[in-house]
């Protein structure tokens, strides 16, 4: 969430971010409002524990002198009932402001494009030329029931419409996929982790997840938790409430985990086959960063996904999304999409994202100057590197044979054990 100092000294800036969100304004002043209540508040409980002192100090003198102090004992009592009452109305007006501030999403950093559509997403590399091929390249849907390596029906019967499962040699390439993203990971410096494939509700909320994408989650309502829509959630909370060392820095973590989606509202074309379903695998990237390094690493982060695609031989687009098309939480973004043979269109892979302290003031995580001073909020950035469903459709399309087999690529023979799925 954004710091509510940094609002009251900059509320034109903050409105003009949030009307390039797509959000109404109305926000921002319901916590301008709840934060000059706070601050009222705040102030009339200094001055009665200030009275409260000095009445205390006093009537000790005067007890010491064996004069009279019953009034102002008096008096002590009712300021203290007072200051309960009101410490009690700070604590509920904190909390409102604390529900207001959430509702506030981040600020488009100033390199974002404005707009409020896809279209307004400028693409700002490509890399590869389009398949050219003798023979008329078939949909991974159809390669994929003919070889018999992922089965949508089955998949259906056991969960339901989107939860497609992967067989013999499918299985065996998500997971050669997985470990190639991986160790590809750690030669980039990031650590490996296995967190906990669900999250409870401090989790969701210090990513964003919450209020913002509650809908977008499966809930385990009895516990109180939610499935992990992504890596993102628990491997950023981490170190949440934590103070780090700036010597630590940057934090560089990946993770490969299923990834939870109820993908509300969407139908159509766009779900046909692995473009959208309710549980894939993905690799995820996340930094803390100190704050003036986080484009820097933002960029860094960038390249480390693209070198993976690149490995794979895919074509593929770099596209700098405009402030709305970004989400509530990010300060800039970028999408990478592979090119999807059989279908003609671009297919999102991975989304790289800088959400500066945004996400860190929400989870209360911090870094220790080595200069000395007060502790600060680091930034925090994640991406996928990569999604498997949307990799594994574009593969499988541009490695396609006239026979309708497979060439696997060869970064990943010594983790497949074999070169050609037929």
């Amino acid at each position: 969430m954004l710091d509510m100092k940094f609002i009251r000294e900059n509320v034109e800036k903050v409105k003009a971010g949030v009307r390039l969100k797509g959000e109404q304004e109305s926000v921002v002043d319901e916590a301008l409002a709840l934060d000059e209540d706070r601050r009222r508040t705040l102030q009339k409980v200094e001055i009665l524990k200030s009275r409260r002192n000095e009445v205390s100090d006093t009537v000790a003198g005067m007890k010491a002198r064996k004069e009279d102090a019953s009034a102002l004992i008096l008096e002590m009592r009712s300021v203290a009932e007072e200051i309960k009452s009101l410490d009690a109305a700070l604590g509920a007006v904190e909390e409102h402001l604390r529900a207001a501030l959430l509702l506030i999403p981040n600020l488009p950093h100033e390199s974002v494009p404005a707009g409020r559509t896809p279209a307004d997403n400028v693409t700002v590399a490509t890399w590869g030329e389009e398949p050219v091929t003798d023979f008329p390249l078939k949909p991974h849907w159809d390669l994929m029931e003919k070889l018999r390596i992922v089965d949508f029906a089955r998949g259906t019967k056991i969960t339901g419409a989107g939860f497609p499962v992967y067989v013999g040699r499918g299985a065996e390439l998500e997971r050669a996929l997985i470990n190639f993203f991986l160790d590809e990971a750690r030669t980039r410096g990031y650590t490996e982790l296995s967190p906990p494939l669900m999250v409870n509700v401090a989790s969701a909320r210090g990513t964003g997840q919450l209020p913002d994408k509650e809908d977008q989650m499966y809930v385990v309502a009895r516990d109180e938790m939610f499935l992990v829509p992504t890596a993102e959630v628990p491997v950023t909370n981490f170190y949440r409430d934590e103070i780090l060392g700036e010597k630590q820095l940057p934090v560089r973590l990946c993770a490969a985990t299923p990834c939870f989606r109820r993908e509300a509202g969407s139908y159509g074309k766009d779900v046909r086959g692995l473009n959208r379903v309710h549980q894939f695998h993905k690799v995820e990237l996340v930094k803390l960063v100190r704050p003036d390094r986080s484009y820097e690493e933002l960029e860094e982060m960038r390249a480390d996904a693209e070198r993976l695609i690149r490995m794979l031989g895919l074509r593929y687009r770099v596209l700098l999304m405009c402030a709305g098309d970004l989400g509530f939480t990010q300060a800039k973004k970028y999408d990478l999409e592979v090119w999807s043979s059989g279908q003609a269109k671009w297919l999102e892979v991975s989304s790289i994202s800088n959400f500066e302290s945004y996400q860190a003031r929400r989870m209360n995580i911090r870094f220790r100057p080595d200069a000395g001073g007060k502790p600060e909020i680091v930034h925090t950035l994640n991406g996928s590197a990569l999604a498997l469903p949307r990799i594994v459709a574009a593969l499988i399309e541009q490695c396609q044979t006239p026979e309708g087999k497979i060439v696997v690529p060869a970064v990943l023979h010594r983790y497949t054990g074999f070169e050609i799925i037929g």
